[in-house]
């Protein structure tokens, strides 16, 4: 034996066993002459490992799977949005919708539109609507097709009065709910203006906020399970539909964005929700135990155990980590034993046979 020291710091020496005067509860370790081991490799007697309450695990090879917990807002599916608008010059005479979020159904009057412009085509179209020759026939046709190059619909011609100077009802193309009103009754509009939004809400989208370091292995199709703030405990499964190509230049996030079916309406936009995401890795890994880690912070390493007291320093190059384990990148093939408690003495005796030294000297 050549002497003794404390485990945690290893570069003071004593002559004698006993508690260490550096640190309260720890027992000095005796130092043998001839411990080290050729090369990076330190060897410990089966007393000390016992005392140490040394345990090993095995490395294995496989795909990580990991759970991600991340925000969510929902908002409007926009792939269901209806946008009605004027397509000619004209006055609002009336407003059957008064308010937003009121609740309309497919072709149930909006609002009726006093369009001059329209006036003289609508009259000659219902001149012409008794028609028996073949020329006058031929004259309605035009002047039907002349309302469509107008812009007016199908229902529209049937319901335009010619003589209330060309009023036309406007219907709602879908059910849903009138999320924006942008125009009030008697109001003058121009061609193109937007008079009000109808969106579905029998349908959401929920955009969950991705943290850029985690988009890897999120695509669609990613399982989720989401969890309304609005309705805690009750879980709703659904699945990634896109990972939209564009990164939060302030929160450095990325926008998954999930489709949620809402048949009975409880949800609204705006509400917040947690999301979890399931993530299967693509690529196996030798995947090494947490506990197993010993981080420097310039450096990750294992101990491995070579059988016979034989132990080694071994640096490791890590990926990500997930339920107890990490993924090796460099320094591991799979089957080796790996110490998973004890190994921070061990590493200290490493230290003091200059087997790190020597370690620090390769890439890992």
């Amino acid at each position: 034996m050549l002497y003794w020291y404390d485990p945690m710091q290893p570069g003071t020496h004593f002559n004698h066993p006993g508690p260490s005067p550096l640190m309260q509860g720890m027992q000095l370790v005796p130092k043998y002459a001839g411990s080290a081991g050729s090369g990076e490799t330190v060897r410990i007697s089966p007393r000390i490992e016992q005392n140490l309450g040394m345990r090993t695990s095995v490395i294995r090879v496989g795909v990580l799977h990991r759970e991600l917990r991340v925000p969510g807002v929902l908002a409007w599916d926009r792939r269901r949005s209806m946008v009605v608008s004027a397509r000619t010059d004209g006055v609002l005479s009336r407003l059957f919708v008064r308010a937003p979020f009121d609740h309309v159904r497919a072709g149930q009057p909006l609002a009726e539109l006093l369009a001059p412009a329209w006036m003289s085509a609508v009259a000659e179209y219902r001149a012409l609507e008794h028609a028996q020759s073949a020329a006058a026939r031929a004259l309605r046709s035009a002047a039907r097709q002349r309302l469509r190059v107008l812009g007016m619909s199908q229902e529209e011609i049937r319901s335009a009065r010619a003589g209330a100077g060309g009023g036309i009802v406007l219907r709602a193309p879908v059910s849903g709910v009138v999320s924006a009103l942008d125009v009030r009754q008697g109001q003058q509009v121009a061609a193109g203006t937007t008079l009000l939004r109808i969106d579905d809400l029998a349908r959401l989208w929920l955009d969950a906020a991705i943290p850029q370091a985690e988009v890897a292995g999120i695509g669609p199709g990613t399982p989720v399970a989401i969890e309304v703030d609005a309705f805690p405990g009750r879980i709703v499964a659904g699945h990634v539909e896109a990972l939209l190509p564009e990164v939060d230049a302030r929160t450095r996030t990325e926008t998954a964005r999930i489709a949620l079916d809402n048949p009975h309406g409880t949800l609204a936009p705006g509400m917040y929700a947690t999301v979890r995401l399931a993530i299967a890795g693509t690529t196996p890994h030798p995947l090494v135990p947490d506990e197993a880690l010993i981080s420097t912070g310039v450096q990750n390493r294992v101990i491995l155990d070579l059988g016979d007291g034989r132990m080694q320093p071994r640096a490791v190059r890590i990926g990500r980590s997930a339920d107890g384990y990490t993924e090796v990148l460099a320094g591991l093939k799979g089957g080796e034993r790996v110490v998973t408690s004890g190994q921070f003495l061990i590493d200290s005796e490493a230290d003091l046979d200059g087997a790190l030294q020597r370690l620090d000297r390769r890439p890992p």
